[in-house]
């Protein structure tokens, strides 16, 4: 069965399409990705402005026609921190649904931990034991940690790359007066989570996905992607305490030459080595691997989860998404959209 997943982020939107079916590997076909950077289209009353929703709208339909033109079966359709954010993501959704046929389903930030968390443990399998999965977005940061495939606590926080970009920096490069703030700041906002983590216990083996933490380590020395899958990654404390000294001292420009580092991302790269590296000081982490599998993996695998079996391709039809009632306090986001 041949899936396509549509993932509609603070800065891109991407679709990936994969062979697989219940029981299989997920083999990747195709990969697409349009530069939209929707958290940096909002106003100042948080509302996504026009410009921002044509674009999304443009995008979303040029998405769907590449999918139906692969010949996908099925298209998962998610928006994660940009547009849950936005003031009027209902009116929003409901263009995109109007003019493209698309329905997009909002991810709480836990259910983003969740998916991942999901991706990561059966990368890693039973054996990795407790697992503790990082992820850094551009509008949240998601941690996660548990032992079998529902992580045992999931967390949000709104500490993505490109939203402290935008708001604690006003420099390119940084001030040093915004990078001392913004580290003592982040000390601050992580100690919380940090120490509801630490009660769940010692992880086995600690796991970072997403962009911004594949980047830092390739810059600190990992292997780089055409290593191939299988290849061990690994990002160390020191070593980004080191690269985070000397890419805070670097303009967007010139970090945008670096090998490794996309154009697109390279003005939120200090941001997201800074977040980084007060997540492994809260954690008291010496090290972390990159994972390849991240939100997009974990989405497509629980679809699979909800077919027939290897031998049949039709799925089963999806749950209805959960609506939140109000004073709801559970795992949903104020849109309620699961796929499990």
């Amino acid at each position: 069965m041949r899936l396509g997943v549509l993932d509609v982020g603070s800065n891109t939107v991407h679709l990936l399409v994969v062979d697989a079916h219940r029981g299989a590997h997920p083999t990747p076909m195709s990969s697409e990705k349009s530069v939209l950077r929707l958290a940096e289209q909002l106003d100042g009353d948080g509302l996504l402005t026009k410009a921002g929703a044509d674009q999304l709208v443009r995008t979303v339909a040029a998405t769907k026609a590449s999918a139906a033109r692969l010949g996908c079966a099925d298209l998962m359709a998610f928006a994660t921190s940009a547009v849950r954010e936005a003031g009027n993501s209902a009116e929003v959704l409901d263009r995109v649904r109007t003019e493209t046929g698309v329905e997009l389903k909002v991810l709480s930030g836990e259910d983003e931990a969740r998916y991942t968390f999901l991706a990561v443990r059966r990368w890693y399998g039973w054996s990795a034991g407790r697992l503790l999965c990082l992820d850094i977005g551009g509008g949240s940061l998601e941690l996660a940690v548990g032992v079998d495939e529902e992580p045992e606590e999931a967390f949000s926080v709104p500490l993505g790359a490109g939203r402290l970009t935008r708001t604690r920096f006003k420099h390119d490069p940084p001030s040093r007066s915004e990078i001392r703030e913004t580290t003592e700041w982040l000390d601050d906002q992580l100690a919380p989570v940090a120490k509801k983590l630490r009660r769940a216990g010692s992880p086995d083996r600690v796991v970072a996905t997403s962009k911004t933490f594949r980047t830092l380590a390739r810059l600190t020395g990992a292997a780089p992607s055409s290593a191939g899958p299988r290849a061990r990654r690994v990002l160390t404390h020191a070593g980004l305490g080191q690269l985070t000294a000397f890419v805070s001292r670097m303009s967007a420009h010139d970090l945008a030459e670096l090998e490794g580092v996309s154009p697109s991302r390279a003005h939120q790269l200090v941001a997201g080595a800074l977040v980084a590296e007060a997540t492994m000081r809260a954690l008291s982490l010496g090290e972390l691997e990159i994972c390849p599998w991240a939100l997009r993996e974990g989405v497509i695998l629980r679809r699979l989860d909800h077919t027939n079996g290897p031998d049949n391709g039709e799925a089963r039809e999806i749950p209805t998404a959960r609506t939140r009632r109000p004073g709801d306090t559970g795992r949903t986001g104020r849109h309620g959209a699961r796929w499990s």
